[in-house]
């Protein structure tokens, strides 16, 4: 009878019920998850957005100083040769600002670092400290993807008007593209993104096409 007891007192205790998780427990673990994959989703989102608009830069610039010269030139050679100027030029330009800055804020973390530590604060959390080199290298980058658009583009044709407008439809589609992806990564609307971009960057071209070819004609 007393093993029969022990038995039925060991049971029950076996199928006691785990203590219950409370409805503040849950929703607290549940918004520390989310919150997680929220900043690794900001963080993500803001390199690769920086990246896109760096190729936009890339190929509205290159592909406006291309027109340009193709409005008082037909020579492929010219056009090709002021492409890969602008390129060249652009990266150097964008990794350099981009360097600067970044080493800026590099600096001011560092400093803000010893300052906690001298006053005693903790420090011991993780910090993730910018690259200068990696922000410069992203920019550049970057900006030579966008830049390549056109040129490639204009390399092979060389029929005046046939290059200008293969080189218009390219960069047109190159922008439709990246103002959708643009618009993917900063949660907008896809389609009003893209036209935006779009007809930024035709009167960038227009601009810059019609302002050279009124000078050149002048006779400056």
């Amino acid at each position: 009878m007393a093993v029969l007891e022990a038995r039925d007192q060991i049971s029950l205790n076996d199928t006691k019920p785990a203590p219950a998780i409370s409805a503040r427990d849950v929703e607290r673990q549940t918004s520390e998850e989310l919150k997680e994959k929220d900043i690794d989703y900001s963080q993500r989102s803001q390199w690769l957005r920086a990246a896109v608009l760096g190729a936009n830069d890339g190929l509205v610039s290159t592909a406006s100083l291309m027109m340009g010269v193709g409005a008082v030139k037909e020579d492929i050679k010219a056009m090709i040769l002021t492409g890969f100027a602008g390129l060249v030029s652009g990266a150097c330009s964008m990794a350099i600002g981009e360097f600067v800055s970044v080493y800026s804020q590099l600096d001011i973390e560092l400093a803000q670092m010893k300052r906690e530590r001298r006053g005693g604060e903790n420090s011991e959390k993780e910090v993730q400290l910018p690259s200068p080199v990696q922000a410069a290298a992203a920019s550049a980058l970057a900006f030579s993807v966008g830049a390549l658009v056109p040129l490639l583009a204009a390399s092979f044709i060389k029929e005046y008007k046939l290059r200008l407008g293969v080189v218009v439809g390219a960069v047109s589609l190159a922008l439709l593209v990246f103002g959708w992806v643009g618009a993917v990564l900063g949660r907008a609307p896809g389609l009003r993104s893209s036209v935006r971009v779009l007809v930024g960057g035709w009167l960038a071209m227009a601009l810059t096409f019609g302002l050279t070819k009124l000078i050149g004609s002048s006779g400056l």
